[in-house]
C-alpha cells in the first residue's frame, strides 16, 4: 500500500507539473498538441506502473527512487529537468504566439515513434530487472548481454533519446526542438559516468564492452 501511494503521488505530481508547464504558457486549455502529448506520456506510465505494482513491485520501487549519490550525476539530472521544463514552456509559448507550425503528418509520425520508443523501454525493463533510476551496482547484479543489450550497451537510454526527441514534434513546435536537442549530450555524459562505475564494480562488464561495441546507437557510438 505504501508503494502504491508513493507511485500515485508521483504520478499526479508529474501530471500536474507537465500540465502547468504546457498550458499556462499556451494561455489556454485548447492546445491539441499538449493534450496529445499528455495522453501519450501519462497513459502508458499509468499502465506500466500498474503492471509493475502487481507483477514486479521491487522494480517499481527502484524506478521511483531517483536520488543520485554521485554529484556529477545529480548535476546531469538537474540539467535534464531544467531542459525539459524549458522545452515545455517554449512549446506552450510557440502555440500561443504562433511562432512555428509542424505539419500534421510530422506530428502523427512523431507520435507513432514516441509510442514505439515506449515499447522499447518496456522491453528493456523486461530484460533487465536490475534497472533503477540511479546509477549503482546492486547486490547479486550480473551483466545482461542478450536481447537489446546484445545490440547496444544502454538500450534504455536509446529509447529515452527517441522518446524525448519526438516530444517537440508531438507538441507541434519547431522552436522547442532547440532545448530538447540538448538531451542526447546529457545522456552521453551520464553514460560515461555510469560505465566507469560499472567497469570498476560489476564483474564481467569490461568483457561485455568488448563484446558489444556500441553504447547508444549501432555503428555510431
Amino acid at each position: 500500500m505504501k508503494l502504491a501511494v508513493q507511485a500515485i503521488v508521483k504520478f499526479l505530481a508529474g501530471l500536474l507539473l507537465v500540465g502547468v508547464l504546457l498550458f499556462v504558457p499556451a494561455g489556454t486549455l485548447h492546445y491539441a498538441g499538449g493534450w496529445l502529448f499528455m495522453g501519450l506520456l501519462f497513459i502508458p506510465i499509468f499502465l506500466l506502473g500498474l503492471f509493475l505494482l502487481l507483477r514486479a513491485p521491487a522494480l517499481l520501487k527502484k524506478r521511483l527512487d531517483g536520488k543520485e549519490s554521485d554529484q556529477a550525476q545529480r548535476g546531469v539530472v538537474v540539467c535534464s529537468a531544467l531542459l525539459f521544463m524549458a522545452g515545455f514552456i517554449v512549446a506552450g509559448l510557440d502555440f500561443r504566439f504562433g511562432w512555428s507550425r509542424v505539419p500534421t503528418a510530422v506530428t502523427v509520425a512523431a507520435a507513432v515513434l514516441f509510442v514505439a520508443a515506449y515499447g522499447l523501454y518496456a522491453e528493456v525493463m523486461r530484460e533487465n530487472t536490475y534497472l533503477s533510476r540511479t546509477i549503482r551496482v546492486q547486490e547479486g547484479q550480473t551483466v545482461i548481454d542478450s536481447g537489446l543489450y546484445g545490440i547496444v550497451r544502454h538500450p534504455m537510454y536509446a529509447a529515452t533519446v527517441l522518446l524525448f526527441l519526438m516530444i517537440p514534434l508531438v507538441l507541434g513546435s519547431w522552436w522547442a526542438v532547440i532545448p530538447f536537442a540538448g538531451y542526447p549530450a546529457l545522456i552521453a555524459r551520464r553514460i560515461l559516468g555510469e560505465e566507469a562505475l560499472l567497469a570498476e564494480q560489476l564483474d564481467g562488464y569490461t568483457a561485455y564492452t568488448q563484446k558489444v561495441k556500441y553504447r547508444l546507437l549501432p555503428f555510431i557510438w
